[in-house]
């Protein structure tokens, strides 16, 4: 009979595992929206977001409610690693009665305490009102939290039923009632539970710890989650402690078939049948109940005590778990156990000794093992949703159990490891329980809302009202007038530049045409067929030497015609004349469709003799000189025109043409009665806005941060291209890392420390601001590409990043959105509609890669011009098949 008695409350190892899995399910259920309300586990979210990293000073005072007594405590940090608060308490007992009586009653009776307490321990000068003093309550009773300062009473427990206070605020109801004492300087800060004071307890030793276990007459465990798997709480970034209340686990029935007679009598004679079922395996509330009907069950099958009395055993709580605890911890022979059985008031015989010893470690064994079962689960699910090979952690540990059973962390070690090899587990004992904890919580609140309150600060000016962006879009459209003048065009900054560009294609357009893309060192010929079946190419990349960029006008076009020819043979076209578009993207002053003069050089060239020439005439020359006849140029434009025209040919709405990349510019098809630069009046024109310029008058000064001018300043054309410096690809990664030296100067990132990689200009680049905004990326995984960078971040400077980021590429869509809001708006008006449904063709990295740009940009127009439908379509090789477009439109108006 002992032998079945000991493996009933033996359970194999599958057994375990099964019982992992069912603890993870149940715990994803909790942390679901949809399922919360139906899971055992009910996975309570804390508010509480980050733990202690040494910085933390002040006074703190913390209020704990215990089963019998209210504890005060006034701990001071000194921001020294919180190595050695000081720490004044005093402990009052709970009056009789005042757990069943009014909630009022209680709450004004635990304000007294504190009221004393202060009087006690704090000089008057102190305790003057002028100094605020934060409150952290621990209040180990169910709740619904839904601030850390914000919590409802779910359901009392512990031998409390004080009427009132169920579905009521908790905090509100201890802070109404310190009110009443005239303590108008103690603010409760914080409220939270035994179990989440240990995980901040355990967190001071200089090392965070991120699980907490309390194995104590109750049981529970909380640990940090990734925030944005708590669907219960508003919080998405960084991570936040949820509170288990894994009591309840196998209220549902999957723990029955574990479940033994005993445990069955027990959960039968307790308060709340059925319910936390599994806290009634493992709480030291319940472990002596079991070892006595396990002993009285066995006497009754005649395997112990026979012959002798066991009347005493009949009686609920005789047996301890003081008892239980010292029969088991002693390793030599039997004479405790015979003691401790005589006291109660049993004969045992020496077989009789052996046997409740091996019941005994059976049943505290089992406790054990059944903590390391959901412990298991926990690390387990912290190591998958961190998309990690292994994991290692620090585990908070307090409670009875735990001091007071030798062996309990071993197999506590050990069932673990076998559970969840590919983590690793550190458990840290926690001194002075919840108490100090519970500082930490307060300390850490108000360190964070400091933090908070810093770097909103540093990043205001960065945030833009709808009324900024109103007066932007207004700027933007008084400099498109200024432009568009006759008299006004040589002094603006926006240029709106024609480019004899008259109509976008209508889908009638057929034949070959021969594009030509120059923009930088590569140099691209293409030749495109476009049918009515659609639009193919074929094309090749040609490399212009330095020797050759640098040198002078002749050899760069005689090269440039070298390719052609190279390339027409390849593609058996020597013997075709086919029209020509040539993308020239450097700035040109444009007097024909098919003649411009070169402004000036960029992007390293300096071939001589060509500024201030026409562009298409010194092509024309050097055809000339190598004697190629069959070309036809026919038109000469920049790659947003190109971006419009090859968009236009799908969509006949397409009239604008948008690049948002290392740079960022537009263009839109304008009446030519508002183009006063060019004569005529009948018909559009597309209008090369050279929007990038916007501001370099100083109009957009106000817009413009101290992080911009340092990022300006550094530039090769400093004041000039303002607008691009907001908005392009090119810029934000710098924008971003002046604010991140800011916020490390502020002690806000990186604890202050000196990182000198953060001098580095140029370390972040444009794809490290997208893939920081990916939407769920964790944030172990920006922690790595900063520690590629080789920035030493913590866990709460990545979620900062993360926010640095977002409002930096949220200004540059909204800045964008403004222009292009301007643009629409004048379309509207010109062409005297109500509304106007227009399409927009887009390229650019920044606007194709980004995460969020596009959506951040469409919402914003969509705020700005209400009355224009705008939509928006991605460029395929603008400035290729974009320039074989204009040639055609060209083709088919002559």
């Amino acid at each position: 009979q002992i032998q079945r008695a000991l493996r009933s409350l033996c359970i194999p190892l599958e057994r375990l595992h099964v019982m992992k899995g069912h603890m993870i399910q149940d715990m994803c259920k909790g942390l679901s929206r949809e399922t919360h309300t139906q899971a055992k586990v009910r996975m309570l979210p804390t508010y509480i977001c980050s733990t202690p990293n040494g910085t933390e000073k002040g006074n703190f005072l913390v209020v704990e409610l215990c089963q019998n007594q209210v504890r005060t405590l006034l701990v001071t940090l000194y921001g020294d690693g919180n190595m050695s608060p000081q720490m004044m308490y005093k402990i009052f007992d709970l009056p009789e009665g005042i757990t069943q009586a009014e909630g009022e009653v209680l709450f004004d009776f635990i304000a007294q305490c504190v009221s004393q307490f202060l009087a006690e321990t704090t000089s008057s000068d102190t305790s003057s009102s002028e100094e605020r003093l934060p409150l952290g309550f621990v209040f180990p009773f169910s709740c619904k939290q839904t601030q850390l300062d914000k919590a409802e009473l779910l359901s009392w427990s512990k031998g409390f039923s004080c009427s009132g206070v169920v579905g009521k605020d908790v905090v509100q109801m201890l802070q109404s009632a310190i009110n009443k004492q005239e303590l108008s300087h103690v603010e409760v800060v914080a409220l939270m539970n035994d179990t989440v004071g240990t995980l901040m307890t355990c967190s001071t030793e200089g090392r965070p710890c991120e699980i907490a276990m309390v194995a104590d007459k109750g049981s529970n465990c909380c640990f940090m989650a990734e925030a944005y798997l708590v669907e219960t709480a508003e919080e998405t970034s960084g991570r936040m402690c949820v509170n288990t209340e894994w009591g309840c686990f196998g209220d549902d029935g999957t723990l029955n078939d574990i479940f033994t007679p005993y445990d069955e009598s027990v959960d039968e004679e307790s308060s709340n049948p059925g319910e936390k079922r599994f806290e009634k395996l493992v709480g030291t509330l319940y472990l002596g109940e079991i070892v006595r009907h396990a002993l009285i069950a066995l006497t009754a099958e005649k395997a112990i005590f026979t012959g002798t009395d066991i009347a005493v055993l009949k009686e609920k709580g005789v047996f301890t778990i003081q008892h239980v605890l010292d029969i088991i911890n002693n390793e030599d022979g039997t004479t405790v156990v015979k003691s401790v059985l005589e006291v109660l008031g049993l004969q045992p015989s020496e077989r009789d000794c052996g046997r409740v010893q091996q019941i005994c470690r059976a049943v505290v064994g089992r406790a054990a093992t059944l903590h390391a079962v959901g412990l298991a689960a926990i690390l387990s699910y912290m190591c998958q949703t961190r998309d990690l090979e292994t994991l290692m952690v620090n585990v908070g540990v307090e409670g009875e159990l735990y001091t007071g059973y030798s062996r309990f962390e071993e197999i506590l070690q050990s069932v673990s490891r076998l559970l969840s090899p590919e983590c690793m587990a550190t458990f840290l004992p926690s001194r002075d329980g919840s108490g100090r904890g519970a500082a930490m919580v307060t300390a850490v609140a108000l360190r964070l809302a400091a933090q908070r309150r810093a770097v909103n600060e540093v990043l205001a000016p960065l945030r833009l009202t709808q009324a900024d962006l109103e007066k932007v879009q207004a700027l933007m459209r008084q400099e498109m007038e200024q432009g568009l003048g006759k008299h006004t065009n040589a002094t603006a900054s926006v240029r709106m530049l024609p480019t004899y560009v008259t109509h976008t294609p209508d889908g009638t357009e057929q034949g070959d045409f021969l594009a030509l893309d120059l923009g930088g060192t590569n140099f691209r010929v293409l030749v495109v067929h476009v049918t009515e079946a659609g639009v193919s190419m074929a094309s090749e990349i040609y490399v212009i030497p330095v020797a050759i960029m640098q040198g002078t006008g002749e050899k760069l076009f005689d090269h440039i015609i070298d390719c052609i020819v190279d390339f027409q043979k390849k593609q058996n076209l020597m013997t075709q004349t086919l029209p020509l578009g040539f993308t020239f993207s450097f700035p040109c002053q444009q007097v024909g469709l098919d003649k411009a003069l070169l402004l000036t050089w960029t992007k390293g060239f300096t071939a001589s003799g060509c500024v201030g020439k026409d562009v298409v005439q010194l092509l024309r020359d050097a055809a000339q000189r190598k004697q190629h006849s069959g070309l036809q140029v026919v038109a000469l434009l920049n790659d947003t025109v190109g971006t419009m025209m090859s968009c236009g040919y799908d969509d006949p709405k397409c009239e604008i043409g948008l690049i948002v990349g290392t740079g960022t510019n537009a263009c839109y098809m304008e009446e030519m009665r508002n183009v006063g630069t060019v004569e005529g009046d009948e018909g559009r024109m597309c209008i090369n806005m050279e929007w990038g310029a916007f501001g370099d008058n100083g109009c957009l000064d106000h817009i413009f941060t101290h992080f911009d001018r340092v990022v300006d300043e550094s530039t090769i054309n400093p004041g000039k291209q303002r607008f691009e410096k907001l908005i392009s690809g090119m810029y934000l990664g710098e924008i971003v890392r002046q604010i991140l030296l800011v916020m490390k100067e502020k002690q806000l990132m990186f604890q202050g420390k000196p990182i000198p990689k953060l001098l580095t200009r140029n370390i972040f680049q444009t794809k490290f601001l997208s893939t920081i905004e990916l939407n769920g990326l964790a944030l172990r995984q920006i922690r790595t590409i900063l520690n590629e960078l080789e920035l030493d971040a913590s866990f709460e400077d990545s979620v900062l990043l993360r926010e640095v980021c977002q409002a930096v590429s949220l200004r540059a869509a909204q800045l964008c959105a403004a222009g292009l809001a301007a643009v629409v708006e004048k379309m509207r008006e010109n062409r005297g509609l109500d509304r106007l449904c227009v399409s927009v063709g887009v390229d650019g990295t920044l606007y194709k890669l980004h995460p969020r740009f596009s959506q951040n940009l469409q919402k914003t127009l969509k705020d700005l011009a209400p009355n224009c439908d705008v939509s928006f379509h991605l460029s395929e090789d603008g400035s290729g098949k974009g320039a074989a477009l204009v040639a055609a439109v060209a083709s088919r108006a002559a």
